[in-house]
């Protein structure tokens, strides 16, 4: 099986871009952290920091575009794909992407200016 669970935050905006018949395709840079700890021989660990490259695709990709923004925090579900390419100069690269089945927006939603903390409108 292969299935990958990030929660993690946008570390820049994302960008959308539209491929074949005008399907999306949302990029987003994912940054997860395992917090550091003390051994019990008073030894630190600090904070590790990975980012993941996200990508999304139609519907997802389209709300990516409309709501997600750099800080914000997002949980993603997906797959692991490995990507190989030559350059033109012949050049070998690889590349590690999640590929997003589903992705749920963690992030408080911005309070509008005519709101008030309850929710409810001012007038």
């Amino acid at each position: 099986m292969n299935k990958v669970m990030l929660i993690g935050n946008v570390g820049v905006e994302p960008e959308v871009r539209y491929v074949d018949q005008g399907v999306a395709v949302a990029r987003v840079r994912l940054a997860t952290t395992e917090r550091g700890y003390t051994l019990a021989n008073g030894t630190q660990v600090p904070d590790r920091t990975d980012w993941h490259t996200v990508l999304l695709w139609r519907k997802l990709a389209e709300v990516v575009e409309k709501y997600v923004h750099k800080g914000d925090k997002l949980y993603v579900e997906g797959r692991i794909r490995y990507t190989t390419w030559d350059d033109k100069q012949g050049v070998r690269h690889q590349a590690t992407e999640i590929w997003a089945d589903n992705m749920e927006m963690l992030s408080p939603k911005a309070m509008a200016p005519s709101q008030d903390p309850t929710g409810s409108t001012n007038v």
